[in-house]
């Protein structure tokens, strides 16, 4: 099974490129720039990553974010998730970012685009890894300034693949962001939207037809309500479920409660992400490898996730088919 994980080609399209801060690099840029952190030391970092919930993930997940101030700090951290992503065969990759995690901060719109895109272009043409970039806006802010956001955006069209929604999802629902979302498919950008994580099953009705996305970003919520299941199940809505992400989170209190293998077996298009990797213990080939040890999940299992991603991920018709063949052909 071992052998069989580290050679799968894995598809990532949940991961915010915020959520690969390691210990290490964030007190190395704390350094770089002067930014104060309020712990001593790595090992008193790593000590706080006990989350009751989505929301103290969150507080520290924005406190660490303030050490990326330029550009090139967002190249090494996009350079240091990429170099994962060759370790775990993760062959192509669509990320979010949160530029109003900085631009509230003072840093210009395209400074992390810059620094993102720049790393993506290397580890396509080094090592072959293919990626999409998605603009991810903060729900617990106003629609007002998403819709600013949204406008800065305009300006880097060809730069910024699709939209989203994520931050805190309790008391944000889908329809606060409805103009929002409308705007950004009048400019043609295809929508994701977190929903179901924490939110209710009402949530991902709302972002399938207020928000009009093409994917829900978690969604293992439509397991309490059976007709919506069967709608994603007919309709092959995909959800890019984080197993990892949802156990450090407690939304299940164990990942043998997870599920992600019951949503497959009836027919739902679900994908394996990471989300937040460096926060939540483990990259992709840990999370594939924890449904392996926890849920027993079989190869043929495992490589129909890596299929759904396919499936769901924004490459052309010809790199998908490479991509089915080369999942295909694992053994």
């Amino acid at each position: 099974m071992e052998t069989f994980l580290a050679e799968l080609p894995k598809i990532e399209l949940h991961l915010h490129i915020e959520g690969t801060l390691e210990p290490e690099m964030m007190f190395a840029l704390a350094k770089r720039n002067q930014v104060a952190l309020p712990y001593a030391d790595v090992d008193a970092l790593r000590a706080a990553y006990q989350f009751a919930n989505l929301q103290s993930f969150l507080d520290l997940y924005y406190q660490g974010a303030a050490v990326l101030c330029t550009e090139q700090d967002f190249y090494d951290l996009t350079m240091a998730y990429l170099t994962r992503c060759r370790q775990d065969n993760v062959v192509h990759t669509e990320l979010f970012f949160d530029p109003q995690t900085h631009t509230a901060r003072g840093i210009e719109f395209a400074v992390p685009l810059r620094g993102i895109r720049r790393a993506l272009a290397q580890a396509e043409q080094q090592w072959g890894i293919t990626s999409r970039v998605i603009l991810c806006i903060l729900r617990h802010l106003s629609e007002e300034e998403g819709l600013a956001t949204l406008a800065q955006a305009e300006a880097y069209r060809d730069e910024i693949d699709g939209i989203g929604l994520d931050s805190a999802e309790v008391g944000n629902p889908p329809a606060k962001f409805a103009r929002l979302f409308k705007r950004a498919r009048e400019l043609g950008w295809p929508c994701v939207a977190h929903a179901g994580e924490e939110g209710p099953a009402s949530y991902i009705w709302d972002a399938l037809d207020l928000l009009k996305v093409v994917r829900i970003d978690h969604g293992v919520r439509c397991h309490d309500d059976p007709l919506l299941m069967a709608r994603l199940a007919s309709e092959r809505v995909p959800l890019t479920v984080c197993p990892l992400s949802n156990t450090r989170l407690q939304v299940f209190a164990h990942m043998s409660e997870h599920t992600i293998l019951d949503l497959l077996d009836r027919g739902l298009c679900v994908t394996v992400n990471s989300d937040d990797p460096a926060y939540f213990g483990g990259y992709m080939t840990a999370n594939f490898r924890a449904l392996a040890t926890h849920l027993q999940a079989s190869r043929e299992q495992l490589r129909m996730l890596s299929l759904n991603a396919v499936e769901a991920c924004w490459l052309d018709d010809k790199q998908k088919r490479v991509l089915r063949e080369r999942i295909l052909a694992c053994l």
